[in-house]
Order: C-alpha cells, then structure tokens, then sequence
C-alpha cells in the first residue's frame, strides 16, 4: 500500500496545488494568543480579543493582498472571529479564493531523556478536531515541530520522535479532509556554520519522508514548510546565492517530486532577508520539481504592525506596508524581485528570537 485512499483524495490534491500555485504563498497569522501578546507589546497596545481582532481583519481587508496569497493559516480563536461589519474572516477568504488553514498542534513539550530538546503534543483528539475545523471551513492544518542544532543535537531520538509525530498528525488531517503542512523547523540559533545546518537539514527531511512513507500519507496532498539552510545565528553572514544552493541542495536530496510546493518558513530572518533569499532560490537553474513559496508570519507582518501602532487613524498606512510584502513575496516566488519594495520601518531588522516559541 503506497497511500491510503481517503475519500478527500481528490480534494487533497486540488487544494495542495491550488495553495502552491506560483506568485502566491501562505500568510501565516497563527500565533497564539501569548505570542501574538507579545507582537502587541512591542506596539504598546494591550493583548485582548478585540485588539486581536482587529490586526487580523486589517491584514485580511488590505486591497490587493489576497492577489498575492493562496491560504492563510488561523489561530482557533480567529477561524470563528468576523470582521466589524459582521462577516466572518473565513468566508471573506473564500470569497477572496483563499483557503483558510487552521494551526492544530498544541505547542512543545520537553523530551524526557534528552538535553532540552523538545517534541510537540496535540495528537489526542487531533481527528475529532479536524473533523470541527473542516466543517467551520478549513482546508490545511499546520503543525511545528521544533529542532536545535547544538554539540550532539539534534538527536536520533529527537529527529524521530518529530518526524514520526508529523506524519501521524499528516494522516490524520488527510483522513479528516485537511492537507497537512509538514513543518520540521531547525532553529537557527548558535555558532554553527552554513554546512552543519546543510547536513542536519538533510537528516531531518530524509527522516520525516521515511516516516510519511511509512503512514502511507498521500504525498501530492501535502506541502513541506521548511527552514531555510542559513549559519546559525551567531555565525558570520553569507550571501543570498550561497543560501540558496545549500537549501536547493538539501530539498534535492530529500524532497519527493511528488510534494506540490515548498513554502519555507522565515525563522526570524528579517522581512527583506527571507524575501531576497526566496527569491535567489527561484532564480537558481537546476532541478526544482516542487513550487519554491513562503509561508511567513513575522516576515509578512513586522513593518504593518509597525506601521498600524494600534492606531484607527494608520490602518491606510499599516495595509499599505503590507501590500509591499505581499507583493514583493510573490515576485520573489517567480525569481522576479528586483529589491525594489520601499522599506517600512522594521522591514530590514531582524525578528530573531532565541528558543522561538509560536
């Protein structure tokens, strides 16, 4: 048995290509309620539904973002919000050819017999809860898992323990209708060089592909959101180009043909930063069976937080920054980005954080 049939067959495939198609990506605004907190802080305005609410449905009304996005991955709390007027976010999206994603893990946990590396949890009641969310209108799920680059990490253990968890929570989304981002993020904190992450990537992705094959999980059904391969955060900078052909490299290595798209993650990089190095992967020549895309929170958003401040009076100026990301994101999808976007404040710093927790 290659993959099991599931009566979503069909379904799963359509949607994973739709989601992968070239000059758009994924909006990932999935943060929890503690983290999308600590976005609010750093904008002096107080972490309460409304507030939430209202950052959200300003990133989803901006005129022309939805030209540039495929999905956008939802917090629980958000899949059920409506915007001012009333109308819920999930059928603006719809009505915008968007599909709503939804985040179903619950967060890391520590793993017992290791030096603090962590597993996910959120398996018990994970069908029950796609079933819900399929119903309330979501098409993709997401779930992180978390690995770190240390002496002798990450481990066997580790890489197996996460790689088995993603794909049993990858056949349970399928089972339940929802194509499953499989997303095994290498943190990028510490010293190392750009050939250690190379090599620890390739571990991990050949793992996590070995235990997909193993649930029978429909391949051309899913998306992978990886890291890109990058040195570690305190190690010396490298050049776009040579980002891009470690990364391109690894994926070669590792990834299926019959995987749709890539949507990397933006791990902290600096909005500018995860634009310019997607954007030499696409202009790369080589082999590239699968869509090269993003899926970025922090890389989307940093300079329209910035931007909006809280403020009623700044939303023109909030969606504008914005649209500029989108924008910029999509051509990069296609090799097309000139690093002609005006940058917003904050566009260009790192949004880096040690131990990331999402």
């Amino acid at each position: 048995m290659s993959s099991f049939k599931s009566k979503y067959q069909d379904e799963l495939i359509a949607n994973a290509a739709y989601i992968g198609t070239p000059g758009k990506g994924i909006l990932a605004a999935d943060e929890s309620t503690g983290t999308i907190g600590k976005r609010l802080a750093s904008i002096n305005v107080e972490n309460v539904e409304s507030n939430r609410r209202a950052l959200r449905e300003l990133l989803f009304t901006t005129p022309g973002a939805f030209d540039c996005i495929s999905g956008v991955i939802l917090f629980e709390e958000t899949l059920y919000q409506s915007t001012a007027a009333g109308k819920p976010f999930v059928e603006l999206m719809k009505e915008s050819g968007v599909l709503p994603g939804i985040k179903v893990d619950k967060g890391t946990v520590e793993l017992a017999g290791t030096n603090g590396e962590t597993t996910t949890q959120g398996l018990d009641g994970l069908g029950q809860r796609c079933q819900k969310y399929y119903e309330a209108g979501a098409r993709f799920a997401k779930w992180r898992a978390v690995l770190k680059i240390g002496p002798n990490e990450p481990s066997e253990l580790a890489i197996h323990e996460n790689a088995y968890g993603l794909a049993r929570y990858a056949v349970i989304c399928q089972e339940n209708g929802l194509v499953p981002i499989v997303e095994p993020e290498i943190l990028v904190d510490g010293p190392h060089d750009i050939n250690k992450c190379a090599a620890v990537t390739e571990r991990v992705l050949a793992a996590c592909y070995k235990a997909l094959s193993d649930h029978h999980v429909l391949l051309e059904g899913t998306l992978l959101k990886p890291n890109m391969v990058t040195p570690g955060s305190e190690s010396p900078k490298v050049t776009p180009e040579v980002i891009a052909e470690h990364t391109v490299r690894a994926l070669q290595r590792t990834v299926p043909p019959a995987v749709p798209a890539i949507v990397f993650l933006s791990g902290g990089q600096s909005e500018e930063e995860a634009t310019v190095n997607l954007n030499a992967m696409n202009k790369l020549k080589g082999k590239k069976p699968w869509n090269l895309s993003f899926s970025f929170g922090r890389a989307l958003q940093q300079s329209t937080l910035k931007a909006w401040s809280g403020k009623d009076e700044n939303i023109k100026k909030a969606q504008d920054a914005f649209i500029t990301r989108c924008t910029a994101n999509s051509k990069a999808t296609l090799g097309t980005y000139e690093g002609d976007a005006t940058l917003g404040e904050g566009a260009s710093e790192s949004l880096h954080v040690k131990d990331y927790k999402y």
